[in-house]
């Protein structure tokens, strides 16, 4: 999924939850920070591929693959909030609806997945989760504002 998606999801569980500062923070760094290995792989595409847009490039890795549970489970029973645990699994449903390689328990292991719903194409689904999205948090908005 997009950067766009994975805030508009986040956006939404911190309205719906009604999130404090510290749990809005914590669920927008799990929900969309995650994704920060993009920017740290991105000199290593560059050198690989170019400027080239290339589908399927391997992106990932093992910090936005369910394998960081083994450290994120433990911050949830430090910080005494299950918050991280709740936007990580928000976030890895979400890319794991599209069809792109995963790793699951990389670097332990190099099993590959595609993920779940396969058969749609991605754009459909980008489309789709977008347009949901996006209407639930104009009505939590709007419901907020007006009610």
């Amino acid at each position: 999924m997009t950067i766009v998606t994975h805030i508009l999801a986040t956006t939404l569980g911190v309205q719906a939850m009604g999130l404090d500062r510290r749990d809005t923070v914590l669920a927008y760094a799990f929900g969309v920070g995650v994704d920060v290995d993009h920017v740290l792989k991105a000199p290593f595409y560059l050198r690989t591929v170019g400027l080239r847009d290339r589908r399927g490039y391997y992106w990932r890795s093992s910090l936005q693959e369910p394998v960081a549970l083994l450290w994120i489970l433990p911050l949830c029973w430090f910080l005494a909030t299950v918050v991280p645990l709740v936007f990580f699994a928000i976030h890895v449903a979400m890319d794991y609806s599209v069809r792109f390689e995963k790793m699951p328990f990389y670097p332990y292991s190099t099993r590959v997945t595609r993920g779940w719903l396969t058969g749609i194409p991605d754009r459909v689904k980008e489309g789709v989760l977008f347009a949901v999205l996006l209407a639930l948090n104009v009505a939590i908005y709007w419901s907020r504002t007006h009610v």
